[in-house]
């Protein structure tokens, strides 16, 4: 059985914002090297996200809008890289 950690944080701002301090917050999860050894260590593979809108009662996801203004309700992805640590590199 797999489980999932949602997490809400409620963005109290225009879209534009909210996506740009959405973004700063993913880079916490996979912004560098270091944060990709400490996610493999717990067997985190990817990172699924959206950003979504309370007054929207689909899940849609306002990273994914399209020329007309129409969201997608897909969610966005961060592949975690494999990283080699010093104890893994092959011979």
């Amino acid at each position: 059985m797999t489980y999932r950690l949602h997490i809400d944080i409620p963005l109290e701002m225009n879209e534009e914002e909210a996506k740009n301090v959405s973004i700063s917050l993913l880079s916490i999860f996979a912004g560098e090297e270091s944060d990709a050894v400490i996610l493999n260590a717990l067997g985190v593979k990817e990172i699924n996200y959206r950003l979504g809108h309370d007054e929207d009662r689909q899940k849609s996801n306002y990273f994914m809008k399209n020329e007309n203004g129409h969201v997608n309700n897909k969610k966005s992805k961060i592949v975690v890289p494999e990283v080699l640590t010093n104890d893994q590199n092959l011979v």
